[in-house]
């Protein structure tokens, strides 16, 4: 599941065009970190709220946590449902959201803001992250076990945002057109990105919550 996190479209794309713009690097490395506050922030959260609604039960996961996870397995297969139906037609080009033409204007504060805003205000990263959260919890590991899982999950989930940081920082000026190479790949190819994934997250959560059930 972090591996997912990491690797969806658009956050990456955003990295990129970040660092195209004024202060990027700046901007990029404010945007990483807020991007990993939010994972961190929804994690802990729902690991803690887990811990208080004892996500396991002598060594087995709860029964409302294999609810849990069937439901979000759900979500993410429908959610691969609406991807696909919404991918643009042969020959044609995805809009480009108008906020993301705005991102050589942002601030720095603005840039952290839609670092944190697609991570823990992103129903898809949510979804992922919630998932991810209770299948920590339901293990019934201590307490500092639980928090370096959550923390391995976390520096997984955000080396999507980081790579473009690091490969500028690495290259320079010749990473721009390796970036930008990797910015069209991934714009043109993002909803069947998205559908592989939701589809194979979906698929793994709603087998997770079958086998909870029937253990």
């Amino acid at each position: 599941m972090a591996v997912a996190v990491a690797v969806f479209p658009v956050p990456i794309i955003v990295s990129v065009l970040i660092l195209g713009s004024d202060q990027g690097r700046t901007k990029a490395l404010v945007y990483a970190l807020a991007w990993s506050f939010g994972l961190t922030s929804v994690g802990a959260l729902v690991v803690l709220l887990a811990g208080q609604a004892d996500a396991s039960e002598t060594g087995e996961p709860a029964t409302w946590v294999n609810l849990l996870l069937l439901g979000v397995g759900l979500l993410l297969l429908a959610a691969a449902v609406k991807q696909w139906r919404s991918r643009p037609s042969a020959g044609e080009e995805a809009p480009t959201p108008g906020w993301m033409r705005a991102i050589d204007d942002f601030s720095v504060a603005r840039a952290g803001g839609i670092g944190f805003a697609l991570t823990a205000l992103n129903p898809k990263n949510v979804l992922l992250t919630v998932a991810a959260a209770a299948e920590i919890a339901e293990v019934g590991s201590t307490a500092g076990q639980q928090i370096a899982v959550l923390l391995v999950f976390v520096l997984v989930g955000s080396l999507g945002v980081l790579a473009p940081l690091v490969l500028s920082l690495a290259l320079g000026a010749r990473s721009q057109k390796t970036l930008d190479e990797l910015r069209g790949w991934m714009a043109r190819y993002n909803t069947v990105i998205m559908t592989v994934l939701f589809l194979i997250i979906g698929a793994k959560l709603i087998g997770d919550a079958v086998s909870g059930f029937s253990s």
